[in-house]
């Protein structure tokens, strides 16, 4: 199963999940916006973590001019996320790393 935007022109080999999108000649139907919502829900985990590697981490767009340096910043940039994503899930649980630190005080 391909779940992408129609940014992607290559036809998939598997199951297509391409969100769709209306245009001023044709909106899209109900049915359609059903399967959007569907798609929606399984991609936005996912998208929440590039948009977080792109907007905090500022992984968007690379100043590095090779790609080992990009692989190398790549791999921190996932790296600190993984470990912002632990503390995080640290201080919900209440148990772990996250609940002993407390970024506010000083």
């Amino acid at each position: 199963m391909v779940y992408r935007d129609k940014g992607y022109g290559a036809r998939s080999k598997v199951y297509d999940a391409t969100m769709r999108r209306g245009t001023r000649a044709g909106p899209i139907d109900v049915w359609e916006r059903m399967q959007n919502a569907r798609i929606s829900r399984k991609r936005a985990p996912i998208e929440r973590a590039f948009a977080v590697l792109k907007r905090v981490f500022k992984a968007g767009h690379m100043l590095v001019t090779t790609l080992s340096r990009v692989r190398v910043k790549m791999f921190f940039s996932c790296l600190c996320f993984n470990l912002m994503q632990a503390i995080a899930i640290g201080k919900q649980a209440g148990t772990g790393i996250g609940s002993r630190l407390d970024w506010t005080r000083k």
